[in-house]
């Protein structure tokens, strides 16, 4: 397995930033110029990290590279700073982190690494902020997504965030996120709405699929389970995993990427879990 570390000028985050990539690697005996020239494109996952997070974060606190290694698979963590996956575009230089992964960096990544752009090939993934991220680009761009997977993070509605009290521990940065789309009107109109945009996607033909996990002692835990819920009802094509006595942790993130790779399709290397119905609820 390969590793690729990409430092540039983004034209979308006015910034020089840092992106991990981890590439598929030849096999034992296999010719070396066969291999390199073959143009066999790879799928992608499109990794995610949370808040004060960065692009090292996977590589250091779990095993993703050997789960590519294994499935010849192509990892793409970015930085992302703090952003919450949104566009600042009300800072000066602006800071469009929104748009940078579907219009800076992928292309870049299609470009550059024999990297399929297939639809079918193509899958995001978060925590926390970063299944923030992850669902805000599956529900915005269902056409460019597989499969979408959030950990320990999942669509809030708006509404519901302002009506809340500082007694709510999420209510400041969803209230901040509402604010900068310019109040409540311009952001349930905008792609930071995905609790919305989640049933126009459950009402799609052939939408992506998705995959929600959060662990019981986790602060969001009661916010995930209204979210199961709501999708249960608009019939949104997901998957839900609850682990009991888990918290916000990487010992939680690291066993559920087994789960959520097994979801996608990659099941070389992994054992198969068995789950009760009460931990794993489906509507296909």
């Amino acid at each position: 397995m390969g590793l690729a570390h990409l430092s540039f000028r983004s034209w979308c985050l006015n910034i020089n930033t840092d992106v991990e990539v981890i590439l598929p690697a030849i096999k034992q005996g296999v010719d070396a110029k066969e291999y390199y020239r073959s143009g066999k494109k790879y799928p992608v996952l499109w990794l995610l990290h949370g808040t004060y997070g960065n692009y090292t974060d996977y590589l250091r606190r779990t095993n993703i590279e050997l789960y590519a290694t294994e499935n010849d698979l192509i990892v793409v963590m970015p930085s992302a700073a703090n952003s919450n996956y949104s566009n600042w575009s009300n800072i000066i230089p602006p800071f469009n982190v929104f748009d940078y992964l579907t219009e800076e960096l992928m292309p870049m990544i299609y470009g550059w690494f024999p990297a399929s752009d297939k639809r079918e090939d193509n899958f995001v993934c978060g925590l926390s902020m970063g299944a923030r991220g992850a669902s805000k680009y599956g529900f915005n761009h269902p056409d460019k997504f597989a499969g979408v997977a959030c950990m320990s993070g999942v669509p809030s509605d708006a509404r519901k965030v302002m009506e809340s009290g500082p007694e709510n521990p999420f209510s400041a940065r969803g209230k901040m996120t509402i604010e900068q789309a310019g109040g409540l009107e311009a952001y349930l109109n905008s792609y930071e709405n995905d609790w919305d945009k989640a049933k126009e996607v459950a009402a799609m033909e052939n939408p992506p699929k998705f995959y929600f996990c959060c662990g019981t002692e986790d602060g969001g835990y009661p916010r995930y389970l209204e979210f199961k819920k709501y999708a249960q009802e608009i019939g949104l094509n997901a998957v839900f995993d609850e682990r009991e006595g888990y918290a916000h942790e990487w010992r939680f993130w690291e066993l559920e990427i087994q789960e959520i790779l097994k979801y996608f399709g990659f099941r070389k290397g992994f054992k198969d879990r068995v789950m009760s119905a009460t931990n794993r609820d489906a509507t296909l």
